[in-house]
């Protein structure tokens, strides 16, 4: 939160009282802060000289705890010669820009790009480091709104410096930090197994489906393109189609309604039809609709079915597939606009064993996706309930007891 001025705090309840024993402070007075810095990139003797350095490569590394390997080096020269600072062990940084809001603490020492900010706790041994980073975690949403720009986003040096934080006594600090770590490391084990599950079915998924024995036709000799148009406005939901979740509804991925008022010329999909936008299928946007019995897609969408002698459930997990990827890629980068026509897609290849052998292959690998769906409502449960529990510790609305001293 800001201190003065700004009164954009962390929490809701602003007017409360601290917690007894807490204190508030400004960020800046309880731990040491450091930009990040890029060397002369000219200057081959400043690059991959052993000393670790966090840069934007490293994005999809934050947000899990520790840092500990980044993709890029410098060397100690190309610090001495640069603003870049040699940060120690247990240091918290943040993304003030692409990504911004995401931190990590550095496992060891490393130095970070002009893209983070760093503070360190050792010195001033007010701030144990993990809760820190928690505190952090929840501060995602403010960082986001003070980041400006219109091309790129950052979040300017003065939101730091004013930067105050309420914490308890160190102590306390470090049992809330032990006991969110419980559960990082509980999410951590999840998330690996459910890694694992995706490896697992992946691999299954390419020796069943991919049976050089089965004889290969082309598509469009199984799919018929549907083009019903929403006469009458019948259908209301306006859905569109990710290459992540499939079907979604138009305003949760656009976070407003972008369809048009009139609705008459929307496509109508309907439960058990595949629909893919053709500019953007070449990244994997294509799905079957389950979730809803109907809904109404932007004309521009192709919607088909899938007809006898071709199982829908061994379809869908042949579009997951690496080799439906590559050639639905292919299929695009033959069109001027990277686009695939239904009729481009109709001339893909694909393997198509007797019926009774894709059913059967089909039920090997949804056994296989329901698994992996379970382990994904974990994953989400436990980040919900890590996600209160953040929120209570952290404001001292509840309370941690502290281990008693051993005599």
């Amino acid at each position: 939160m800001l201190d003065g001025g700004d009164t954009l705090k962390p929490f809701p309840d602003l007017g409360r009282a601290l917690p007894k024993g807490w204190r508030r402070a400004r960020l800046d007075d309880v731990a040491d802060r450091a930009s990040g810095h890029t060397p002369d990139q000219g200057r081959p003797e400043y690059w991959n000289g052993g000393v670790a350095w966090v840069s934007l490569a490293d994005s999809a590394k934050l947000d899990q705890g520790y840092i500990s390997e980044t993709d890029k080096q410098i060397s100690h020269l190309g610090i001495r010669h640069s603003s870049a600072v040699l940060l120690p062990p247990e240091t918290v940084i943040l993304s003030r820009d692409a990504g911004v809001g995401k931190s990590a603490v550095l496992k060891s020492e490393m130095a970070v790009s002009q893209h983070f900010i760093a503070w360190s706790c050792s010195a001033k041994r007010v701030l144990d480091p993990w809760f820190l980073y928690a505190w952090m975690q929840t501060q995602k949403p403010f960082f986001e709104r003070m980041a400006v720009g219109s091309t790129i986003k950052t979040i300017g040096l003065p939101i730091f410096k004013r930067l105050t934080i309420d914490f308890p006594p160190l102590p306390e600090q470090r049992r809330i930090a032990a006991i969110l770590r419980t559960w990082d490391e509980a999410l951590e084990k999840v998330t690996a197994l459910h890694a694992a599950k995706v490896r697992r079915l992946d691999g299954l998924a390419a020796w069943l489906i991919h049976d050089e024995q089965a004889e290969r036709l082309h598509l469009r000799d199984f799919l018929s393109e549907v083009s019903t148009r929403n006469r009458g406005q019948q259908v209301e939901r306006v859905l569109s189609v990710t290459n992540s979740a499939g079907f979604v509804l138009a305003e949760d991925q656009f976070a407003h309604r972008v369809a048009s008022a009139d609705l008459s010329n929307y496509k109508i999909v309907r439960r058990g039809q595949y629909a893919y936008n053709p500019s953007r299928i070449n990244v994997g946007s294509i799905a079957r609709l389950d979730a809803w019995e109907a809904g109404a897609l932007s004309p521009m969408y192709v919607v088909f079915q899938v007809r006898d002698g071709l199982d829908s459930d061994f379809f869908q997990h042949w579009l997951r597939s690496a080799e439906a990827r590559q050639r639905i890629a292919l299929a695009a980068q033959g069109s001027v606009r990277e686009t695939v026509s239904f009729g481009d897609l109709g001339s893909i290849l694909i393997p198509v064993p007797t019926i009774e052998r894709q059913q059967s292959i089909s039920r090997a690998l949804n056994a296989g996706r329901e698994e992996i769906a379970l382990i994904e409502a974990e994953i989400e449960a436990l980040t919900r309930q890590k996600r209160g529990l953040m929120q209570k510790l952290l404001t001292g609305e509840w309370r941690v007891k502290l281990e008693a001293p051993v005599a």
